[in-house]
């Protein structure tokens, strides 16, 4: 079992419990999946940047990544309809649990003049999304098979109903959000 799941089923689920008032265990917020995003705009001119995104997403991640494709055309971008302009990875069970881990215990410390997430960017109904600006703050990513430095998009997905037990179950498993 993942370090981080067992954290929250004997710490985390009774203090829930008791700050929200629930009668029942079903009833307090669990992770229901992690979902990783990496936009690639430029992937247009260069079908390379796609292929490496794809490898460093899988290797953060720790599965195949699906390659994502545009809607609908776009002529200012040169953009076609189902032309592939980025990739995703959703993690569930375990694999969302160790990559939580990994994200707040290595990743986030590593990010240069880091002072914490935001405490706002919650959706409103206890999904939690983070940009991250470089994929080079996981270790797992080996910097001279970089082709280019980008972001990615990691959204936590929720069982909460609002942000405020959202945020009391990410911040109960160590979210280091800014005061």
């Amino acid at each position: 079992m993942a370090r981080l799941k067992q954290s929250y089923l004997q710490e985390q689920l009774p203090a829930l419990m008791k700050e929200f008032q629930y009668k029942s265990v079903m009833e307090v917020p669990k992770i229901e999946k992690v979902v990783l995003n990496m936009g690639l705009g430029e992937a247009i001119q260069n079908p390379k940047l796609l292929e490496s995104a794809v490898e460093e997403l899988e290797r953060i991640g720790g599965q195949k990544a699906v390659i994502t494709r545009a809607r609908k055309s776009i002529a200012t971008f040169k953009l076609r309809e189902e032309m592939a302009i980025g990739a995703c990875v959703t993690l569930r069970q375990d694999r969302a649990w160790e990559f939580l881990d990994r994200l707040i215990n290595v990743a986030l410390p590593r990010v240069r003049d880091f002072k914490g997430v935001s405490p706002k960017a919650f959706d409103g109904r206890g999904n939690y999304t983070l940009g991250i600006r470089e994929q080079l703050i996981f270790p797992e990513i080996d910097l001279e098979k970089i082709a280019k430095v980008s972001g990615l998009n990691v959204t936590i997905v929720t069982t909460a109903k609002t942000d405020e037990e959202g945020r009391a179950l990410l911040a109960g498993l160590g979210m280091p959000f800014r005061k």
